[in-house]
């Protein structure tokens, strides 16, 4: 017996040990990572080079200085983020809103503390189905007849929402209804027309339009600079053992996001560009076009809500891992993928003429004084336009300049790092934009001119593009 109880221990112990590793360093075991290429961008490869003027500073402003620096791997988009693509996350922002305000007054009219019946969830004549997602309980509710717009239009009171907000569960199974004639009932049209949509005697050209100033992005952001300086205070290292510290350097961020669509109007004084204030960003027409009016901080809040939007869809797949951020290129980033991995050369495409052999110009500006029209193109062209760089980027000079992540410090590049240089300063507001734009000359269509703009400032003539950091090593690179 006991020969066969000892027999029965040995074979647990070897085949316990065989699915174990056996005291040796083996690692978290997880599934090999390969790297997903963004739809609309490329990959840059990281390396060296000199970053700065190469030729002669004929503006004499001595501020980028030649410069051997590198940069790590990323993607970057091939063309600047279009009036359609920045429409999607307006949308996105809009429909969120709605559904919020939506669900507030669901609870509105079902009463605070009480839960709606199934039977009120279901009816598609009632806000209640807009209510959060809660575990519902008995009420009654009285059915209505007629349509929410046709109440709204019989000037019924409007109810005001006192309670505190609530966390819950916003109810996205669930279309929302934009046609005025087909609004469930009153709460509802009294939620879109009220809280949403502009009132009647503010349309422009008499088109419905809705309310611009509601339409704000909520988001937290990770001071880093911050921290890091902290980090250098034994004080700080010290609490920071005891204490989560790191929760103070969290920043909300809440900004309105649509963009600003006089800056048409107001960039250009006795000029008329009354068609591109009234057309510009919303028209079917400019989908493809690059977006404008757009301040670095909401370059930045749209590049969060672009890696919000992808990690969502991720979360929502089995095995998808998240996705490294979305972001604005550093000013050395910039310049490296403008250059196309050309060394020394003044525009994205060589240089140094800015025509072809066949006198075709390669890039929008504006080639003489007043002449805005000799390269076939008196404003913003599409994004996909001209010939790309050798990276395939197009539009690196000229079209829109862009912001990039880099505050701007005119000796920046005497005291950055040699990798990865950036200067960040969330205290310094001016940022730097690269590139030139259609209304510039063709200095600023340079790889290696710097320019600058405030952070909070919007311009007709600046947009952005985003990067995405390389998760992988080399080897993945070159297969990729």
């Amino acid at each position: 017996m006991k020969k066969i109880i000892y027999a029965l221990i040995a074979i647990v112990v070897i085949f316990g040990c065989s699915r174990k590793n056996q005291g040796e360093l083996i690692g978290v075991k997880a599934k090999k990572f390969f790297p997903e290429k963004p739809l609309g961008m490329t990959l840059i490869k990281g390396n060296s080079y000199i970053m700065g003027m190469a030729d002669d500073d004929i503006a004499q402003i001595h501020n980028a200085p030649p410069k051997t620096v590198t940069v790590r791997s990323f993607y970057m988009d091939e063309t600047e983020i279009t009036n359609g693509e920045y429409r999607q996350f307006v949308n996105w922002v809009r429909d969120s809103i709605a559904r919020d305000m939506l669900a507030k007054r669901a609870i509105e009219e079902v009463g605070f503390g009480e839960f709606p019946t199934e039977e009120q969830l279901d009816d598609d004549k009632s806000i209640i189905q807009f209510y959060p997602k809660y575990d519902p309980e008995n009420t009654d509710v009285a059915d209505e007849e007629k349509s929410g717009y046709q109440l709204y239009q019989e000037e019924w009171d409007v109810l005001g929402y006192d309670g505190d907000d609530k966390n819950y569960s916003l109810n996205f199974d669930i279309d929302l209804i934009w046609e005025r004639e087909e609004y469930p009932d009153l709460a509802y049209a009294q939620v879109m027309e009220d809280s949403l949509f502009l009132p009647k005697d503010q349309w422009y050209n008499g088109q419905r339009t809705i309310n611009t100033k509601v339409l704000k992005y909520r988001y937290h952001w990770f001071n880093s600079e911050k921290f890091r300086k902290a980090l250098l205070r034994p004080s700080f290292r010290d609490s920071s053992k005891k204490y989560n510290t790191r929760k103070k350097f969290f920043k909300e961020e809440v900004l309105k996001i649509y963009p600003d669509t006089t800056v048409w109007i107001k960039d250009f004084s006795y000029s008329y560009n009354e068609p591109m204030h009234n057309d510009y960003f919303w028209h079917r027409a400019f989908s493809d076009y690059p977006v404008v009016g757009v301040s670095w901080h909401q370059a930045k809040a749209f590049a969060h809500w672009r890696t919000k939007y992808k990690n969502d869809y991720n979360r929502s797949r089995k095995n998808k891992p998240s996705v490294s951020n979305f972001r604005l290129p550093t000013e050395a980033e910039w310049e490296y993928a403008a250059r196309g991995g050309l060394q020394s050369a003044t525009y994205p495409w060589g240089g140094p003429y800015i025509v072809n052999d066949r006198g075709c110009f390669l890039a929008n500006f504006k080639p003489n004084r007043g002449d805005y029209a000799a390269d076939m193109a008196l404003y913003t062209v599409e994004a996909e336009s001209y010939e790309p760089n050798d990276y395939g980027l197009y539009n690196m000079a000229g079209n829109v300049a862009e912001w990039t992540e880099s505050a701007y410090d005119k000796g920046a590049y005497e005291f950055v790092s040699s990798i990865n240089p950036n200067l960040s300063s969330v205290l310094n507001n001016r940022k730097v934009v690269r590139g030139g734009s259609w209304k510039d000359v063709a200095y600023f269509l340079r790889v290696s001119s710097r320019d600058l703009e405030y952070a909070d400032s919007s311009r007709s003539y600046i947009g952005f593009r985003t990067v995405q950091d390389y998760l992988g090593s080399d080897e993945n690179q070159i297969n990729n």
